[in-house]
Order: structure tokens, then sequence, then C-alpha cells
């Protein structure tokens, strides 16, 4: 059987969330700036939690968007840094 875990597939998959984070920070700051229902905050955090945090951060900065609020400016980082500490005690 396959192995499932593969670094390859690994790395597509961070490829893929963080697109997807990306894009959440694009869509939900257009809404924003025509006044439609928005993407909850949570969610933006989940994309983040589940390993999205480069294209998370880079969409605030990008997009300049969520610039200004504190539990975004620190969330993002202190998760993604979190998962990078994470990885980094598995792999030793």
């Amino acid at each position: 059987m396959e192995e499932i875990f593969t670094m390859q597939n690994i790395i597509i998959y961070l490829i893929v969330i963080n697109l997807i984070a990306l894009l959440a920070m694009y869509i939900d700051k257009q809404k924003a700036k025509k006044g439609k229902r928005r993407i909850p905050e949570k969610t933006l955090f989940m994309l983040v939690a589940l390993g999205g945090g480069i294209g998370g951060i880079a969409g605030m900065y990008i997009f300049r968007h969520k610039t200004k609020k504190a539990r975004f400016i620190v969330g993002f980082p202190a998760i993604l840094i979190l998962e990078i500490l994470i990885a980094i005690a598995i792999i030793l």
C-alpha cells in the first residue's frame, strides 16, 4: 500500500492550503470593500491553523487586510511559529 504522508504530498498540501488562505484574505477584503457579508474571522484563523500561515500573513499585507487588528497581527505569526516548532520537534 502506498504511503499517504510522503514529503511530496505534505508539500503539495502546504502549497494548496496557503493558496486557499491567501485567496480567502483577498475575497474577504473585496467583500469588505463592497459592504457584503464577510468570511468569519474563525474561518480565517482555521485556514492558518491548518497550515496556511504564510498565505494568511501574505494576504494580510498584500491586500492590506486585517493589519490593524492585533489578534491577526499577533495571532497569524504566532500560529505559524508554533506549527514550525511542532514540525521541527517531530522531525527531530
